[in-house]
């Protein structure tokens, strides 16, 4: 598997991943170095993640290959259904994979899931409109939210 790490307004993201695909993308809370070449394999993640924090890209068009159990990578892929600059809830998700009591189990997986932004995991938030857990810390979670839905400029008058 070859890896890179490089810089978002986030802070520093590994990349991983071969000619299968992205294996992960996760966003690292501690003060790695930027890698100085990107692996061929990974490339186009970072050029299409660089992109996306452009506010340029709505859509990911990567090889993915993340690794999790089938439960897990159905959550993952009914993720992947949630359109840029909108969100769903846990309870909603639950019930368009078909089962609305499974909500535990279907956080837990959107919590495990591998593929930070690309998998849009951020756009997940409880059913009362709260920001509701992160791997990334919610105040990751709240800039994605407003890069891809701007609040909109309030009036003085």
């Amino acid at each position: 598997m070859k890896t890179a790490r490089i810089n978002t307004p986030l802070g520093i993201a590994e990349l991983g991943g071969d000619s299968d695909g992205l294996f992960h993308v996760k966003i690292l809370d501690s003060e790695e170095a930027v890698s100085k070449e990107i692996p061929p394999e990974l490339k186009p993640a970072a050029d299409q993640l660089a992109s996306y924090f452009k506010g340029e890209l709505k859509d990911f068009d990567l090889k993915l290959n993340p690794q999790g159990t089938d439960f897990q990578k159905k959550v993952w892929n009914k993720l992947l259904e949630i359109p840029y600059g909108t969100t769903t809830s846990y309870l909603e998700l639950s019930r368009a994979l078909g089962d609305e009591k499974a909500i535990r189990a279907v956080a837990s997986a959107n919590g495990k899931n591998p593929l930070w932004i690309i998998v849009p995991c951020h756009r997940v938030i409880g059913s009362n409109g709260s920001l509701t857990g992160y791997a990334g810390g919610l105040h990751r979670k709240k800039w994605l939210l407003d890069l891809e839905n701007p609040p909109s400029q309030q009036s003085l008058f």
